[in-house]
């Protein structure tokens, strides 16, 4: 079954690509619907991100590629949606 969401934790340096130009170069990789990138924190060298890729048929290692090639580190998978359609987890309140 296709991968069809992911949500990472993303450590990217504060120098280099900005969030916009990886945002775009995520979202050009085969597969990817859509991309969205939260800053959750900083300080003066790092970044911590949220990233979440939706798309039909995401390709991990592809990805995870990208992500190293532009100086991110991945800290956590947080979230894998696979199958013919995403279902939504329990929200907490």
């Amino acid at each position: 079954m296709p991968i069809r969401r992911l949500v990472l934790d993303v450590l990217k340096p504060i120098r280099g690509t900005s969030i916009v130009d990886l945002a775009e170069k995520i979202s050009a990789l085969e597969g990817v619907d859509g991309v969205n990138i939260s800053v959750t924190d900083m300080d003066v060298e790092t970044m911590g991100l949220m990233i979440v890729i939706e798309g039909s048929n995401l390709n991990f290692e592809e990805i995870k590629k990208l992500l190293e090639e532009e100086g991110c580190a991945i800290h956590s998978i947080d979230e894998v949606a696979s199958g013919n359609k995403i279902v939504e987890g329990r929200r907490e309140s």
